[in-house]
C-alpha cells in the first residue's frame, strides 16, 4: 500500500474501535515483522509466495478469535 504499512493501518483501525481481525501478508523479509504483527494483534502473519492452504488456516483461525 502506498504510503502506508499493514502494521500501521492496523493501529489506525483500532484507534477507531475496530475489533476485526486481520491477516498480514508480505513481500518483505524482516525478521522482526512476526513479532511485530504479533504485538499489534494480527491473527497471523503470511509471506509470499505462500500455500493457499496456509491462508485458509489463518482466516479459520481470525475467524476463531
Amino acid at each position: 500500500m502506498p504510503g502506508m504499512s499493514g502494521l500501521d493501518l492496523m493501529k489506525r483501525l483500532a484507534a477507531r474501535g475496530s475489533t476485526t481481525p486481520v491477516v498480514l501478508i508480505t513481500a518483505r523479509s524482516d525478521s522482526n515483522l512476526e513479532a511485530k504483527a504479533a504485538a499489534a494483534g494480527a491473527a497471523c502473519l503470511l509471506e509470499k509466495p505462500f500455500e493457499m492452504n496456509d491462508l485458509i488456516e489463518c482466516i479459520g483461525e481470525a475467524l476463531k478469535e
